[in-house]
């Protein structure tokens, strides 16, 4: 257990739901930490008096249960180990492995006094069948990759490196918590990136979609990472793969769509992608038409892609739809009569509208980001961040901020 890492937010939300009658359920792309988080509370348990008979932890990754790959196999190994008095903790790592799992995470519910904490790195977990049997009865973290403040306790820095230089290395090798090992080292980083995103196809992905072509997958994800923050339909990008020759077979367009929009929803589920709806303000109404797709970590992006700093206002946008996602909003495109918010953020009594640019300096910038948010006129807060350091830092009530200043707080 030496040198791990802590991660507070997700730590602590497990021991506030710690003996609550929920099963704790921890979702996140493959090495995004989900995994060290378990043991971090496994510790935890330990240091508050809990006796091993009592901590169940098991990773259905390892060799050591190839056996137990179905419900009714699994529960009687582990129903074997609990002991008949106390309260057991049953922390299990990547359970999507077990077929029906579902089943005797429900039985284990009802025969014993345990306390349940199960981690997985694809959707399918949550899928329709096991919410129906639990439902109510979960709650899910979404674990991410590391923010900004996280990675800036993760690694260490020279005295003299500036906050500008570190945000630049985060644009750079983004959050993977596996990348501190390499120390920024370039060949290295993307190695261990490049062997996360084939785990990724491979076993969250293809082995779970057999129909599923490798080839297609990773020019519509290559296309989706060009294209990071424009707003595309899956017509569109079957459209744009099919004029240029990349899927093979298909002059029928509509089939393009479909197939595009399958594997996105593929790569929405391995948590490569997510994707962020339009929500028309004034209207107050979700949109049914064009969202836009945001990948987990810039890592991914930039290893599959190169570095290009071309495209930073995009790279931010995608960053800032992240650090939302892990404040706990709902977020959404906004569409303002005929122009857009980049994000309107949501909690069950807050609202937040949100423009990201790269620079404020241009007036064309500014009464471009700016316009959309004078159209709204309910009183919740309105903030425009850009890298403008000491810039004016408010027009008519809309506040524009230092974006690693906002990350930070």
């Amino acid at each position: 257990m030496a040198g791990l890492i802590n991660r507070p937010e997700y730590l602590n939300q497990l021991i506030q739901n710690k003996d609550v009658d929920l099963v704790k359920i921890v979702t996140g792309i493959r090495r995004c930490g989900k995994s060290t988080l378990l043991d971090l509370f496994h510790q935890y348990l330990s240091d508050n008096g809990v006796s091993d008979p009592h901590i169940i932890h098991m990773n259905l990754e390892s060799l050591r249960y190839r056996n137990l790959l179905d419900y009714l196999s699994f529960y009687d190994y582990v129903s074997g180990r609990i002991p008949t008095t106390g309260k057991t903790y049953l922390i299990f790592d990547e359970l999507q492995n077990v077929e029906h799992w579902e089943k005797a995470i429900e039985s284990f519910r009802l025969d014993f006094d345990v306390d349940i904490y199960i981690t997985g790195s694809n959707a399918y977990l949550l899928s329709t069948e096991f919410s129906t049997m639990l439902s109510g009865r979960y709650i899910e973290v979404r674990m991410l990759p590391l923010s900004f403040k996280e990675f800036l306790t993760f690694y260490e820095f020279e005295p003299s490196v500036t906050m500008e230089e570190k945000f630049q290395k985060y644009l750079q090798f983004g959050g993977m918590p596996i990348l501190r090992e390499f120390q920024f080292h370039e060949a290295r980083s993307n190695q261990a990136l490049e062997g996360i995103y084939s785990t990724v196809v491979l076993r969250d992905i293809l082995q779970r979609n057999n129909q599923a072509d490798q080839g297609t997958l990773h020019k519509i994800l290559l296309f989706l990472c060009s294209n990071i923050g424009s707003i595309t339909s899956p017509n569109s990008i079957g459209n744009a793969l099919s004029n240029v020759g990349e899927l093979p077979g298909q002059t029928a367009k509509n089939v393009a769509g479909k197939t595009v929009d399958k594997y996105i929803s593929m790569l929405r589920s391995a948590f490569i992608f997510l994707s962020v709806g339009r929500y028309d303000v004034k209207g107050k109404q979700l949109l049914k038409t064009l969202g836009k797709n945001y990948i987990i970590d810039m890592g991914f992006r930039n290893m599959l892609l190169g570095y290009r700093d071309a495209d930073r206002g995009h790279i931010l946008e995608n960053i800032v739809f992240l650090e939302l996602i892990r404040r706990d909003y709902r977020v959404y495109i906004g569409k303002v009569g005929e122009t857009e918010v980049d994000f309107v953020a949501e909690k069950p009594n807050d609202k937040l509208y949100v423009q990201v640019t790269e620079s404020m300096m241009s007036p064309e910038t500014r009464e471009r980001e700016i316009r959309p948010l004078r159209m709204i006129s309910d009183n919740y807060e309105k903030i425009i961040l850009s890298m403008d350091r000491n810039y004016i830092h408010s027009y008519d009530g809309i506040k524009s901020l230092y974006l690693i200043d906002w990350l930070l707080s």
